[in-house]
């Protein structure tokens, strides 16, 4: 055989695997149940609430930035197999090249603006998305507890001023500064749930959590054991639930319906029952949904946790 012809042949195996590896690509990004509205996306949910725009443009830009680098760093393996390959024909030794100065300082410099662009962005939009007002239009304090939910809606149902008349000490762990953003007079109604619970529309495990759709919503995130996640899945944010340690993020839901919600920490063995449901309504159903639960006896709240570390108390004593 010539010896062209037995390099012919030994290229072929190479070409089936090539080809097996694309279909096996095309395979796989086809099969991710993805329509053309989705694929912009990226794979996360269409956001429910003002703030979540936001978290998905920095997730496409950092996938753009990726795959940028990705096809970058391909393209120069796929040269580098191709031009660069052992010839079958000379058996000299190519060039050696101890360093080339401008490649090394081109691959420390580039990652360096990568990363430097990448926190830029990231730090921007967690101080956006972190940021908290003095006096929002309602405050819920939401509780972690093996193993379900509970939520404290800190609201003035009765309309009286005058109560209650002190902090009730089911509430006392969660920092003065946090609790300043509760209106005056928040007697308070609460829901606490079990894993048992369905939401009676979708038959969803779970408690549900109704939330006013274009009011902005504080909430405070307290826990009774161990470390939680609050993640409601459409909101396109998570946050920690830390014992003795009480942390807070706002929305403004700007779409109404029912919305799935789970904890994002493994939390023990039934995390996986630690799931809930968000109703967005209007504003005056929410409304009618805080006086129901006050009509059923569930005023005043359940215990939102482990008291605050001292810690956690000294930290973070400016408002954001």
């Amino acid at each position: 055989m010539s010896p062209n012809g037995s390099d012919r042949s030994s290229r072929r195996p190479v070409r089936r695997k090539l080809l097996q590896a694309l279909a096996a690509g095309l395979v796989l990004a086809t099969a991710t149940g993805c329509t053309s509205k989705d694929f912009p996306r990226l794979g996360m949910p269409k956001p429910v609430t003002e703030e979540a725009p936001r978290i998905l443009s920095l997730w496409q830009g950092s996938w753009a930035a990726a795959l940028a680098t990705g096809v970058l760093v391909w393209g120069l393996i796929l040269w580098a197999v191709i031009f660069h390959r052992r010839s079958r024909t000379k058996i000299e030794v190519p060039a050696q090249t101890r360093y080339n100065m401008p490649i090394e300082a081109l691959y420390t410099v580039v990652p360096i603006i990568i990363v430097s662009v990448l926190f830029y962005f990231t730090a921007r939009d967690e101080n956006a998305l972190l940021k908290t007002s003095k006096k929002p239009d309602h405050v819920i304090n939401v509780v972690g507890y093996q193993w379900s939910w509970g939520f404290n809606y800190m609201e003035n149902v009765d309309g009286n001023l005058s109560t209650p008349a002190k902090t009730p000490k089911e509430v006392a762990s969660i920092p003065d500064r946090m609790l300043a953003a509760v209106p005056k007079g928040a007697e308070g109604v609460y829901e606490a749930g079990t894993p048992g619970d369905r939401n009676p529309e979708k038959g969803w495990p779970g408690p549900t959590l109704w939330l006013p759709k274009g009011e902005k919503v504080q909430f405070i995130l307290t826990s009774r054991d161990v470390i939680h996640s609050f993640w409601v899945v459409p909101f396109l944010m998570k946050m920690d639930v830390i014992p003795g340690h009480t942390n807070r993020f706002e929305v403004t839901p700007n779409k109404e319906g029912i919305f799935m919600g789970k904890c994002a920490e493994l939390c023990g063995q039934d995390h996986s029952r630690m799931l809930f449901n968000v109703k967005v309504v209007s504003p005056k159903e929410y409304r009618d949904h805080l006086k129901d639960l006050a009509e059923k006896g569930q005023t005043g709240y359940i215990p939102a946790g482990i008291e605050q570390t001292d810690a956690a108390r000294n930290a973070e004593t400016k408002n954001r």
